[in-house]
C-alpha cells in the first residue's frame, strides 16, 4: 500500500475504499485456525483415548515411545523412552512438530495466517498496520525456508497414515477382510493428505522446478504435469485434508472413550 502515499498520488486515509465485507475471509480463517490450534494442542497433552483396536488417530501416529498404549505402536517399536516424556505427557508431542512445521511453512498457509493473525495484509487493496516489512529474512520467519524438509517429513507421516488406514480393514480380534465407519473416515483422511502433499509447490519444484529440457525427462515431466493439475487445487486440498485429519481424531477419541459405536459393514 506504499504506493497509495507516494508524493504523485493523492492521499487516502481510509485505511480501504472497499465497500464490500471484505473482513469476512479474514475472519473466518483466523476462526477456524484458531479452533484448530486449541483442539490440537488439547488433544496433544491429553496423552489417551487416541487408540482402538484397529484404528489410531493420526495425531498419535506412528506412536515412538514405550509410554504408547499396548498395540498402538507399529511392532512394538518404540525408539523414544518413556522417561524421556515425563516432561511432556504425551506421545504425540514427538511427531506433532513434523505436520505442524509442513502446514505452518505451506505456502498457501502463509498466506492465509498472515492475512488472519497478523493483517498483514488482511485483504487485497487492504492497508496494514505495519509501517515496514523485512520479508522472511530474518529469525522467526526465515525458518519459512524450511518448507522443503517439512515437506520429505511430510511424505514419510503420509506412508504411515496410509497403512493405519490399510490396517483399520480387519475387525477388533485382528481379522482381516472387515470394513467399518472408522476404516473410511482413516481412509479419507490419508487420501486427502497425499492430495495435499503432492498439490504442493514444493512438490511441483521439486519434480520438474530445475529441469532445462523437459524432452530429456519425460517421466519427471509426466509427473510435472500431473502435480500441476493438482496445484491448481492446493488451497482446497489445504483445507479438506485439515478438517478431515481433525475429523479422524476426533472419530477415534469418540470411539475409544466408548461415546460412538465404530459400526461394521461387514
Amino acid at each position: 500500500m506504499s504506493g497509495v502515499f507516494s508524493p504523485t498520488r493523492a492521499k487516502i486515509k481510509e485505511r480501504t475504499l472497499r465497500t464490500d465485507k471484505w473482513w469476512l475471509q479474514p475472519l473466518i480463517t483466523f476462526s477456524v485456525l484458531f479452533s484448530f490450534v486449541i483442539y490440537s494442542t488439547f488433544r496433544a497433552f491429553e496423552g489417551k483415548n487416541y487408540f482402538t483396536e484397529p484404528l489410531i488417530s493420526p495425531f498419535y501416529s506412528p506412536c515412538l515411545s514405550e509410554a504408547c498404549v499396548p498395540g498402538s505402536t507399529i511392532g512394538g517399536f518404540t525408539p523414544v523412552s518413556a522417561d524421556i516424556l515425563n516432561f511432556a505427557l504425551s506421545p504425540a508431542l514427538i511427531i506433532l512438530i513434523f505436520p505442524l512445521g509442513f502446514r505452518m511453512t505451506c505456502y498457501y498457509y502463509r498466506k492465509a495466517y498472515y492475512r488472519a493473525f497478523w493483517l498483514s495484509p488482511p485483504a487485497c487493496a487492504v492497508a496494514e498496520p505495519h509501517e515496514k516489512y523485512s520479508g522472511e529474512t530474518k529469525a522467526p520467519l526465515i525458518l519459512q525456508n524450511a518448507h522443503r524438509w517439512f515437506f520429505y517429513a511430510g511424505l514419510v507421516f503420509n506412508v504411515f497414515l496410509t497403512y493405519d488406514a490399510i490396517i483399520s480393514f480387519r475387525d477388533e480380534h485382528g481379522q482381516w477382510g472387515h470394513m467399518s465407519v472408522g476404516s473410511l473416515v482413516l481412509l479419507v483422511s490419508s487420501s486427502l493428505l497425499w492430495f495435499y502433499s503432492l498439490s504442493c509447490h514444493t512438490c511441483r519444484h521439486t519434480l520438474g522446478g530445475r529441469l532445462k529440457h523437459f524432452s530429456k525427462h519425460p517421466v519427471r515431466y509426466k509427473l510435472w504435469t500431473w502435480v500441476s493439475i493438482l496445484n491448481h487445487k492446493h488451497q482446497q486440498f489445504a483445507w479438506y485434508s485439515l478438517a478431515a485429519v481433525a475429523f479422524a481424531d476426533i472419530y477415534v477419541r469418540q470411539v475409544a472413550t466408548g461415546a460412538w459405536h465404530n459400526i461394521y459393514f461387514f
